[in-house]
């Protein structure tokens, strides 16, 4: 098969796998679920934030973890950030996930309040960093805003760091429930200064493996510049909406639909 077939030939399947996976239906089964059960744009990015942070692993023990903590948080993330006492924090740091720990939650929480009482969205941190070079210096401006604030040294390796290579896989997911907003309603699109053409594919094991399968990236780890050579193949495919392939590459690579034959 010529490289421009080969080529349609991916991006036929991986449209017919966004309207799949893009669909209501998915969220009930995925961490997205969490800040869909909230409506004011605060909670919405607290509840997203925190459950992207420890977002790898089983989705049903993600999902359950999250859900604990919003019920320990009144179902008011925003107003619990911003006005709970140590008494009421220490009930949601009780609850852990794998290597997220009690301390890391503080130092969460903390971090949280002091970026609302500087800025009234996540976005803004955020969009800053996005005007230089895209998702990579925007990461990079978040974090290092959130990490201005005191915190123990176990709490950074949550915050994933693209200049270092990583792929943030996590961080790129949150950018893209907040920016991304089409017809179907499964992400929220509730910032606006973000260009949906500049979010990142949230690359991971899964997404990566049928990216690979299907021809779009070569590079065999999945770290940041593979982000970078996929992000430039999905661009090809849709270059004002390209994260929402990871629908298709995420979706595929969960339930092993990896035959481009279909």
């Amino acid at each position: 098969m010529k490289r421009s077939e080969s080529f349609t030939s991916a991006r036929q399947l991986l449209d017919r796998w966004v309207r799949e996976f893009n669909h209501p239906s998915f969220i009930e089964s995925d961490p997205i679920s969490i800040p869909h059960l909230f409506h004011r744009k605060q909670d919405i990015e607290i509840s997203a934030f925190m459950t992207a942070l420890i977002a790898w692993g089983n989705r049903k023990a993600i999902i359950h973890t999250a859900k604990q903590w919003m019920e320990r948080m009144d179902h008011r993330p925003f107003e619990f950030v911003m006005n709970s006492n140590i008494r009421e924090q220490r009930m949601v740091q009780k609850i852990i996930y794998r290597t997220f720990q009690g301390e890391d939650m503080m130092d969460l929480l903390f971090a949280l309040k002091q970026s609302y009482t500087l800025y009234p969205s996540l976005e803004i941190p955020f969009a800053e960093g996005f005007k230089d070079q895209g998702a990579l210096t925007g990461i990079d401006h978040f974090r290092k805003h959130l990490l201005q604030f005191s915190h123990h040294s176990h709490f950074e390796k949550h915050l994933a760091n693209p200049q270092e290579g990583s792929a943030a896989k996590r961080i790129n997911m949150f950018l893209r429930w907040m920016v991304r907003k089409d017809d179907e309603g499964v992400d929220f699109g509730i910032w606006k200064n973000i260009p949906m053409s500049q979010l990142s594919i949230p690359l991971d094991v899964h997404s990566g493996n049928v990216a690979r399968h299907l021809g779009l990236l070569k590079r065999k780890q999945n770290d940041w510049k593979a982000v970078q050579e996929l992000d430039q193949q999905l661009r090809k495919l849709d270059p004002l909406d390209p994260v929402k392939y990871d629908f298709a590459l995420f979706g595929a690579g969960v339930n092993q639909a990896m035959d481009i034959r279909a």
